[in-house]
């Protein structure tokens, strides 16, 4: 008899692919089967062509039933910028197949603001899944506060630049060019999160023009840079490239050349003590499987 593995959120497992169940219809050809109707995450009903003796299919689907019952769990998520676009697109899509409900904080991963991830955590507040920059994970992972062997490799991210829409558009294409649309620029705005970290500590300095541009270079803590620059406060805008993507208002000049680029990768975890370890589990399977990769990809971000 062949096996058809169910997981802890009532998954049927074929192929490396997670089906959830939908529902199950008589098989007219014979009244002593039934056909079980499976929906794939973010596609629409397939049927398991098998014919089942309708005391095994009963059995497969009261598992099912049972599994997905059991673990409709409100997942706490916490979510760094860099992701939200991929996250938002994909939330209805495991939401619809998996009966679970992703209430969602958003925040930087690092920094002094009171919405960062880890002064979240810090503080107490409820978290099953934490997304977030990878190294940042990695220190929370070493503080005890996210269990090791639940951290994940969702997607690289790059730094790109933002002008308002309608300006004359700068060329950064080679590491001179880049560094003389800096010097010329009016001012220049950078997120608190992990990109502007690199900019204002490393990229400034290696373009040798950290003195120049201190006076006019500011980095912005919980508004998005681009919706800033899309104002005409600032002229330059700095941030993941995920992150000015779905800004309106803008213009989305490039990513920075790759010579001085810094290349971020956001992964998922789950803290210690979250409540629904298993739901929690099932999300960031779904975040990093095939299903997802394309609307990662359309955010702005290279999946993993």
């Amino acid at each position: 008899m062949a096996k058809f593995p169910i997981d802890a959120c009532g998954a049927l497992k074929v192929k490396n692919s997670a089906f959830y169940f939908s529902n199950y219809v008589p098989d007219n050809n014979s009244p002593n089967s039934l056909v079980i109707e499976f929906r794939k995450v973010g596609e629409k009903i397939v049927h398991i062509k098998q014919i089942l003796s309708r005391l095994f299919a009963l059995s497969l689907l009261s598992l099912a039933l049972w599994s997905g019952a059991t673990q409709a769990d409100e997942i706490n998520v916490m979510n760094s910028g860099g992701f939200t676009a991929a996250y938002k697109a994909l939330q209805p899509k495991f939401e619809a197949a998996t009966g679970h409900t992703l209430v969602t904080a958003w925040g930087p991963s690092m920094g002094k603001a009171p919405e960062a991830i880890p002064n979240r955590l810090e503080r107490g507040e409820p978290a099953d899944v934490v997304i977030m920059v990878g190294y940042a994970l990695g220190d929370l992972i070493k503080q005890g506060k996210v269990m090791a062997d639940s951290r994940v490799d969702l997607a690289d991210s790059r730094i790109g630049v933002a002008i308002k829409a309608g300006s004359t558009k700068p060329d950064i294409r080679t590491v001179e060019e880049l560094k003389s649309a800096l010097l010329h620029a009016k001012s220049i705005a950078y997120s608190d999160s992990a990109s502007g970290v690199y900019i204002e500590r490393e990229l400034f300095k290696k373009l040798g023009i950290e003195e120049q541009v201190k006076p006019k270079a500011h980095m912005i803590q919980k508004i998005p840079v681009a919706t800033l620059v899309a104002s005409g406060e600032y002229e330059l805008g700095f941030q993941q490239v995920s992150e000015i993507l779905p800004v309106k208002g803008i213009e989305f000049v490039g990513k920075i050349p790759e010579q001085v680029q810094s290349i971020t990768t956001f992964s998922a975890g789950i803290p210690v003590g979250a409540k629904h370890p298993d739901a929690a589990r099932a999300l960031i399977r779904y975040l990093a499987s095939p299903e997802a990769r394309a609307d990662v990809s359309n955010s702005g971000l290279d999946p993993k």
